[in-house]
């Protein structure tokens, strides 16, 4: 029987499982982007958001217990032919991505399948992301989208030109004033 057995074998020692997960952690946060095997996602990304979370509380206390956890990782990037230290994992973790989501109560990561499958051993790919650059740019996107991307509605564009000038803030300024009724505009009326 299995009682209290969680987490996927994923075919490896305990060793080997721990060091895939703090691997496939510490690119998450280095790229913001990796790509794995669904399964290595799915079981990848409670242990990320468990490091996220202690990244919001941002206390010495929780830096050391991340560093216990995930361990601190360089970030070497490669400008000219040369590797150039950007940091750290942890540093990066504690100073962009936790500040990142203090308003958000959780979900900080998403699992994108991919429909190609792996060269090899044909296994299923998955993206696995962190959530919040791409709502912020959606959300850009929206706000300075098309203005006249509504819906067309039948009539000839005359009849529509006429609705957009009714619905302008300018006319909207004119209606208050023409509906203002003065006795001289009453005996017009009545005479027509």
């Amino acid at each position: 029987m299995r009682h209290r057995v969680a987490g996927r074998e994923l075919s490896r020692t305990s060793e080997h499982r721990l060091a895939l997960r703090r691997n496939l952690v510490a690119s998450l946060f280095e790229h913001e982007t990796i790509s794995t095997t669904i399964q290595k996602a799915k079981e990848v990304k409670p242990f990320a958001e468990k490091l996220i979370t202690l990244a919001k509380q941002g206390t010495l206390s929780a830096r050391r217990r991340a560093i216990a956890l995930l361990g601190n990782r360089n970030i070497i990037a490669f400008e000219e032919g040369n590797a150039v230290s950007k940091g750290t994992v942890i540093g990066k973790l504690f100073s962009d991505i936790g500040p990142r989501y203090l308003d958000r109560l959780g979900g900080y990561t998403r699992i994108i399948r991919l429909s190609m499958r792996r060269l090899g051993d044909n296994g299923q790919l998955a993206l696995l992301q962190l959530v919040g650059k791409e709502e912020t740019a959606k959300k850009e996107e929206k706000s300075s989208g098309r203005k006249g991307s509504a819906k067309k509605t039948r009539g000839t564009k005359v009849e529509q030109s006429a609705k957009t000038v009714e619905t302008s803030p300018v006319a909207e300024l004119k209606k208050p004033k023409e509906a203002e009724k003065t006795p001289e505009t009453d005996k017009k009326a009545e005479q027509q």
